[in-house]
């Protein structure tokens, strides 16, 4: 079934009667179900990725292969540097990269709070140089006038 999905296609995109033989009855039931038997297209941007690609629900099929996305695949697709390793049995791999956030999206979200957090710290001292210099007017003692003594 899958092997007749067109490259960014999902299952609505099957002759209808592939369509009622893969959904079954769901087939008759509301919603999208756009997750379901979708495969990646080379020119767009990837599908989510989710921690089980080859459940019904979820499938994510290779652009040009009739099989699910290798665990390598999902890692470049988060852009993982292809020497980072994956530990434990392949359905908790899969799971650790659906639950990531892609490196380079973590990166240039990381800048990004740099540099607000950056132009705020300024505006921060200046504020807290104000509120320094108040406090230390009001500090100040200031001496009573002394009263002379005029000598007679």
């Amino acid at each position: 079934m899958l092997a007749q999905v067109p490259p960014g296609g999902y299952w609505r995109d099957l002759p209808e009667k592939l369509q009622r033989e893969y959904m079954m009855k769901s087939f008759f039931l509301g919603g999208g179900k756009t997750g379901m038997a979708r495969r990646l297209a080379w020119d767009e941007p990837s599908l989510t990725l989710t921690c089980a690609p080859a459940q019904k629900q979820t499938e994510r099929c290779h652009p040009d292969e009739t099989r699910p996305l290798t665990v390598r695949e999902y890692a470049r697709i988060q852009t993982f540097p292809d020497d980072w390793e994956f530990v434990g049995p392949i359905s908790s791999q899969y799971k650790q990269l659906g639950n990531a956030v892609p490196v380079n999206l973590a990166h240039a979200v990381g800048r990004s709070l740099v540099r607000v957090l950056n132009a705020l710290e300024p505006e921060a001292l200046k504020g807290k140089q104000r509120a320094n210099a108040k406090l230390a007017k009001s500090a100040v003692v200031k001496p009573k006038p002394r009263e002379l003594a005029i000598a007679e």
